[in-house]
């Protein structure tokens, strides 16, 4: 196998699609450092392992001594990214914007090495483009190509709304890769519209057309919906160790093979063997167990990720409850608070409806015993813990 074989074999490990592979081939041949552009609108001010997908793939092109550049959208995040979405997207602030971009500058140099990373914003061309300059972009799509999107399909076909402003979003997606000299562009399979884009510009550039690669949408905690924060099923890569043990820990046996493929730095070959194992006979949490402490120690350390093991076998083997937790104080204004008021409070439940739903599940301890009574009040002057579920615990002093 050649050089730029063992590479492609590599840089293609858990991807979805590589257009045009042949593209990438004559260029990995040429053994010539690649342009590799990632970009992230900084919507939200913490990045999750969904996240990791792509900066993973990053990593992979770094390893193999390409030059990573790393977009931060904050120019397009004034627009809103359409994609997958069957609603107008809300556009982000400006001060929203900067902060989340701070953030999300320091959270990736845990995977990526800050000396060989190249840290891009795209309003440094976005704004200089001017009324003109967005004018004549404007000027390269036609509306019939825009709609020839899927989620812009189907909502004309559905009559709801789309604003002209959504279409600017490929349009400046693919002018990024004009303005970055791109050879190769990552994204998720939700992006594949806005990455051929920006094939298309280059070309009108006179631009060589970048090769995209795209990669899966990781499923969340669920194994159903993409990880995402909004439905509670992700894993921050800035959560403290024994959450994060915690919740990889709480996967499916069937998604744990999902996670290793794609967030695992370890080899294909070594993750077959973890099957193998399984299928002689080993015990699936115990390879769980790796696939956690390998992902604490590239996010905290590896005496974290050790610790993090230790706490989790003494929590959930023994019954064990953790030393540190959260503290709330809650006032009790009729003499008692009711339990479902408490679990919305301090939000271990996002709601009463799922606070009842969880006790008449059998899910919530109070003090260590199980609670079946929905309507149960806590009396003040007393201090309880409360515990929902496998992962989250509170001390709750009742005034």
């Amino acid at each position: 196998m050649t050089d730029y074989e063992h590479a492609l074999e590599h840089i293609a490990r858990g991807a979805e699609e590589i257009i045009q592979r042949e593209e990438l081939v004559a260029r990995l041949a040429k053994g010539k450092p690649l342009r590799v552009k990632t970009g992230f609108d900084p919507t939200a001010p913490d990045l999750h392992l969904g996240h990791t997908v792509l900066i993973n793939k990053m990593r992979h092109f770094q390893d193999l001594g390409h030059h990573v550049m790393f977009l931060i959208g904050d120019f397009t995040g004034l627009i809103g990214d359409p994609s997958g979405k069957n609603i107008i997207r809300k556009a982000l602030s400006a001060e929203e914007i900067t902060e989340n971009a701070e953030t999300y500058r320091q959270q990736v140099f845990k995977i990526l090495d800050p000396v060989k990373t190249e840290i891009c914003f795209n309003s440094t061309w976005g704004e200089a483009l001017g009324s003109a300059g967005m004018i004549k972009l404007a000027s390269k799509y036609t509306v019939a190509r825009m709609l020839e999107r899927d989620d812009f399909k189907k909502r004309y076909a559905t009559n709801q709304p789309i604003s002209v402003h959504e279409f600017l979003y490929p349009l400046m997606q693919g002018y990024d890769s004009v303005a970055m000299r791109a050879d190769v562009e990552l994204g998720g399979t939700d992006q594949k519209f806005n990455l051929l884009v920006g094939r298309e510009l280059q070309k009108d550039a006179g631009q060589e057309p970048q090769v995209i690669l795209t990669m899966p949408i990781l499923e969340g905690l669920d194994g159903v919906n993409k990880m995402s924060k909004s439905l509670d099923n992700y894993i921050g890569i800035d959560e403290v160790p024994d959450e994060m043990f915690g919740k990889l820990m709480s996967i499916s046996d069937d998604l744990m093979w999902r996670y290793f493929e794609l967030l695992s730095f370890k080899s294909m070959q070594d993750i077959e063997k973890y099957k193998q194992s399984v299928i002689d006979g080993a015990n699936p949490r115990d390879i769980k167990f790796d696939l956690a402490m390998e992902i604490i120690a590239r996010f905290h350390s590896t005496k974290a990720a050790e610790q993090s093991k230790e706490n989790f076998i003494q929590r959930f083997r023994h019954g064990a409850i953790p030393d540190d937790m959260p503290e709330f104080e809650s006032q009790a204004a009729d003499g008692s608070l009711a339990l479902v008021q408490v679990l919305k409070q301090t939000g271990l439940m996002a709601s009463t409806s799922e606070a009842i739903r969880m006790i008449t599940q059998g899910a919530v301890k109070i003090d260590g015993e199980k609670v079946a009574d929905r309507d149960i009040e806590l009396m003040p002057e007393k201090s309880y813990v409360i515990q929902v579920g496998k992962r989250k615990f509170a001390r709750v002093s009742i005034k």
